[in-house]
């Protein structure tokens, strides 16, 4: 796999982003808290001739800082430079979780919805939970502390998650309220999980595939349903045994199903 790390300068925030493979654009969008490096083990497994696009949120991975607080919005203008200044034609794109939040987002606008093609959110964010805000601002900010852990072979990953869930930062998050991220993100993050885009819905007529771990208690499959039925393309495969990470829990079935819906 030839692939090159590269920067793309966003208002003076420099967005790190991978490129690999030849053929029609393909762009990742990765979820709160991760970064491009979650999406690599599926995007490098695809039997697709397309070239990938893995962007690093900023705040996340190798992208710079956050100046100020951002919302989805201001993610959404980024993407949308970023297909337009580096990709320079229509994408297709593969979004999990926040990625999902952005894509919505982009899809709905009319000015840049046209930068989009066919779609797949796995684990998408944006409909509102029927639990508090309180508890899916835990609920995230546990998968943050989680997702450095996801990345290792399987007997580290399970020593390294024991040994997490042995402290006091961890312990504390099932009881009273805590600090998480700096100043800037805490304030991005908010921002970003109290828009709710029920409204985005019916603006959306792109082709999109919603692709759910039956398991996901993180984006629990009721918000999927949501998502099928407020918007006209939209179809739903539902993945048992998988949970928020359906293409890490289930990765062969998620790659068939991924390889099929962009080839048709």
């Amino acid at each position: 796999m030839d692939l090159k790390e590269l920067i793309f300068d966003f208002q003076g925030i420099p967005v790190n982003y991978k490129v690999f493979g030849k053929g029609k654009p393909v762009l990742v969008l990765h979820g709160w808290g991760a970064n491009s490096d979650v999406m690599l083990p599926l995007t490098s497994s695809l039997k697709l001739k397309r070239t990938y696009y893995l962007i690093d949120f900023p705040g996340f991975g190798k992208s710079g800082e956050l100046p100020e607080p951002w919302d989805v919005g201001n993610y959404t203008e980024m993407t949308a430079t970023f297909i337009n200044e580096v990709i320079k034609e229509p994408v297709d794109i593969l979004a999990h979780s926040f990625g999902g939040r952005v894509c919505l987002k982009l899809c709905s606008n009319d000015a840049i919805k046209s930068l989009a093609k066919k779609i797949i959110i796995t684990g998408g964010a944006g409909m509102k939970p029927r639990r508090s805000l309180k508890f899916y601002t835990k609920k995230y900010f546990a998968l943050t502390l989680k997702f450095p852990f996801t990345l290792l072979p399987g007997g580290s990953q399970k020593k390294g998650l024991d040994w997490l869930r042995s402290t006091t930062l961890w312990k504390s998050l099932g009881s009273s309220d805590y600090k998480s991220l700096n100043g800037v993100m805490r304030q991005t993050f908010v921002k970003t999980v109290s828009e709710y885009l029920e409204p985005t819905l019916p603006k959306i007529s792109h082709e999109i595939l919603l692709l759910w771990g039956a398991n996901d208690d993180t984006t629990p499959l009721y918000q999927a349903k949501i998502m099928e039925r407020g918007i006209k393309n939209a179809g739903l495969a539902v993945i048992d045994h998988a949970g928020h990470y359906a293409f890490l829990d289930r990765p062969n079935q998620f790659r068939v199903i991924t390889e099929t819906f962009f080839n048709s």
